[in-house]
């Protein structure tokens, strides 16, 4: 039996908002006092470390995890509500498909458990990449499958799609061919998509919009265009092998000093003065300072935040 194609109302300016986010387990904080706005529509790079708690934030928007404190909203409904099911897609890294079942059983699978499914893009995906209907899933390349899940991801026309990794496991052609995919099917639906990857390049050329997490919690978060520029990557001479001390008035997210040459990225407070070589850095470099260095203080842009304040937070 194939429902109606009726879309999921998804309306609200954001796809997801949390306050005070926590989860604790026995070991410790998976997550700490989370609290951002993702805005509908965009697509959300997830970055960070193993056990940075991306997984952990990930599960508690798919309703697999419960939190410890604090709350995650899903188009303004609580993501622990029966009612936000629809609204979401997750796809994690091991992609639960049955083997034994053909392409065809599987599309007509999500069609019998999801009110608003859209057979024509389900099957539009699949044969876009010359999968056969009839062929059973286990017999499927790794693209293949790939392929299959994102199709049952999309033919449930959620207005979010949770990413966890889903593309780990794929040759360099491949990753290319469903990132191609997982872009044209996002523009055309403003399918929201918040994607956990350590490919930084790959999120470099997909992502409008960050959230960085180290150490169960929240780094940067708000769109590139905002974050990237707020950053500048100083270079210069040290003098007695330390920071000129007037880099010292501005927020310093990390330093190197090799013999008498010294290297900064800041987030300046004012004019940059000194005898210095300025540069914007780029996306990777700036992520990869804030990774290394989790006792920098925290940047939110403001669409990201869920207070008035500006851009940058402790």
């Amino acid at each position: 039996m194939e429902h109606p194609s009726t879309p999921i109302e998804t309306s609200g300016p954001w796809a997801l908002e949390a306050r005070g986010l926590s989860k604790r387990y026995r070991r410790g904080w998976a997550l700490r006092d989370f609290s951002f706005r993702l805005p509908a529509g965009r697509i959300c790079g997830l970055v960070g470390p193993n056990g940075a708690g991306k997984s952990t934030l990930l599960g508690i928007a798919s309703q697999q995890i419960a939190p410890t404190e604090g709350e995650l909203k899903i188009f303004g409904i609580p993501s622990d509500d029966a009612s936000a099911m629809p609204r979401f897609a997750f796809l994690g890294q091991d992609k639960p498909l049955f083997k034994w079942f053909t392409v065809a059983e599987t599309l007509r699978m999500g069609a019998e458990l999801n009110p608003g499914w859209d057979m024509a893009a389900a099957e539009r995906i699949v044969r876009s990449g010359q999968v056969p209907l009839e062929a059973r899933v286990g017999t499927l390349s790794g693209g293949q499958r790939t392929r299959v899940a994102f199709a049952l991801a999309f033919g449930k026309r959620p207005g979010l799609l949770l990413l966890d990794e889903p593309m780990s496991d794929l040759d360099p052609l491949a990753r290319d061919e469903m990132s191609t995919l997982l872009m044209a099917e996002a523009v055309e639906r403003g399918t929201t998509v918040l994607m956990s990857s350590h490919m930084l390049g790959e999120l470099e050329d997909m992502c409008d919009h960050l959230l960085v997490v180290s150490e169960g919690r929240l780094r940067m978060a708000g769109e590139t265009d905002a974050l990237v520029p707020a950053h500048t990557l100083v270079t210069g001479l040290a003098p007695d092998g330390k920071l000129p001390p007037e880099l010292t008035r501005h927020t310093v997210v990390e330093s190197r000093v090799q013999g008498r040459q010294f290297q900064a990225l800041v987030r300046a407070e004012g004019p940059l003065t000194g005898d210095w070589q300025i540069t914007e850095p780029s996306l990777e470099e700036v992520l990869l300072a804030h990774l290394r260095s989790p006792d920098a203080p925290a940047l939110l842009a403001p669409g990201a935040r869920t207070d008035a304040e500006g851009i940058t937070a402790s």
